[in-house]
């Protein structure tokens, strides 16, 4: 039990080390540093705090058991995307918002997902419940589908879609009054299924597996509360940084703000259950890889997207229209006819990681290239 709390111990020593740049950052900032400097260091300063947020929801949901510690966990799931966004939203950087909501959603179903196969599948690949992954893969889907249907109507009506430079794109009034429409009906049947799931304590609500003595002796309620509050203003502090530099950074480093908040602000928010999701591959876990992967994603498009399409009425120049680029309706696409493909067998193999994390990395350079 000790060697086990000894790696364990070495392995958030790793992680938390990380925290070095949460000062730094903030003194970049004060000193009027290079923007590219202050936002480099405010994205490492996110991971730390990412990682405290999600360890403290963890022990709190360990305590509380599945019903309670099932709902903690998707209320503070994607917390650090969510306040990020927010404070982009506040800027008016309403693109970038969107850019991030897309770069969370590909990055959990192509590149978290194929990670975990290709780690996870190496020695002939490992079974995983066909119906239940098959659900989840069909929900992204059928989600990202609705999200983009607005998009794709506008654009055959000959409107224009927001390019990938702007900071925020005005549509006529009807787009917005359907954005909130169909905002509010995915917040709908997202609680709905919520409810269900408290109910019949299935998916994340299930009862946990029986821990050993070593892995119960966690911390206290008091002491994660307090934590899962620090962390969350440091996510803040961090956040507010990280946007107030994006612009300047993306011109220093002759990368595109869309660029930036697909492949770097998309990732960065949900880094530790990403990094989780791969683990638990590699030790013959593909199911539970496959329900982080795929959950984070719906979760991301059904709750975190429509809230933020609902708040954008009261942070910004304007409300916030659920119309896409071009480039980031494709990408919602390939992600969930990919996520559909591979769960339709009844095995995971680093082949069909492998073709996961090759879309990945064509739609990073078609989105350079944009």
């Amino acid at each position: 039990m000790a060697g086990a709390g000894a790696r364990r111990l070495r392995r958030v020593r790793r992680v938390y080390a990380l925290s070095a740049f949460i000062p730094l950052a903030i003194a970049l900032e004060a000193s009027n540093a290079p923007e590219v400097a202050v936002f480099f260091a405010s994205v490492l300063g996110v991971l730390p705090t990412a990682q405290l947020m999600s360890d403290a929801t963890e022990a709190l949901s360990a305590r509380a058991g599945p019903g309670i510690g099932g709902l903690l966990n998707v209320t503070f799931g994607n917390a650090p995307e969510l306040i990020i966004t927010l404070f982009a939203l506040e800027r008016g950087l309403q693109e970038v918002v969107k850019a991030s909501l897309v770069g969370s959603v590909i990055g959990n179903a192509l590149l978290v997902l194929g990670a975990a196969m290709v780690f996870g599948g190496r020695r002939g690949g490992q079974a995983f419940n066909r119906d239940h992954a098959t659900s989840q893969s069909l929900a992204l889907l059928a989600v990202v589908a609705l999200l983009t249907t607005p998009t794709i109507v506008h654009a055959l009506a000959g409107g224009a879609l927001p390019g990938v430079g702007e900071r925020h794109h005005r549509f006529a009034g009807g787009l917005e009054a359907v954005g909130f429409a169909l905002a509010a009906a995915l917040i709908l049947v997202y609680s709905t299924a919520l409810a269900r799931s408290v109910r019949r304590r299935s998916g994340r609500f299930a009862p946990p597996p029986r821990q050993t003595e070593d892995e119960e002796a966690g911390w206290s309620v008091r002491r994660s509360i307090a934590l899962l509050a620090v962390a969350a203003v440091l996510v803040g502090a961090m956040s507010d940084i990280l946007v107030h530099s994006i612009l300047g950074a993306s011109r220093s480093v002759g990368l595109s703000p869309f660029f930036i908040g697909v492949f770097v602000v998309g990732i960065i928010g949900n880094a530790a259950e990403h990094w989780v999701a791969v683990v638990v591959a590699v030790k013959d876990q593909m199911d539970l890889a496959l329900n982080i992967a795929l959950g984070s994603s719906v979760q991301i498009a059904m709750l975190v997207t429509p809230l933020l399409v609902l708040l954008s009425a009261f942070l910004g120049p304007h409300p916030m229209a659920l119309v896409f680029n071009g480039y980031e309706v494709f990408a919602l696409l390939a992600a969930g006819v990919m996520a559909v493909l591979v769960t339709r067998g009844a095995r995971a193999t680093w082949r069909q990681g492998a073709a996961l994390l090759a879309v990945y990395v064509a739609l990073g350079v078609a989105s350079e290239l944009a």
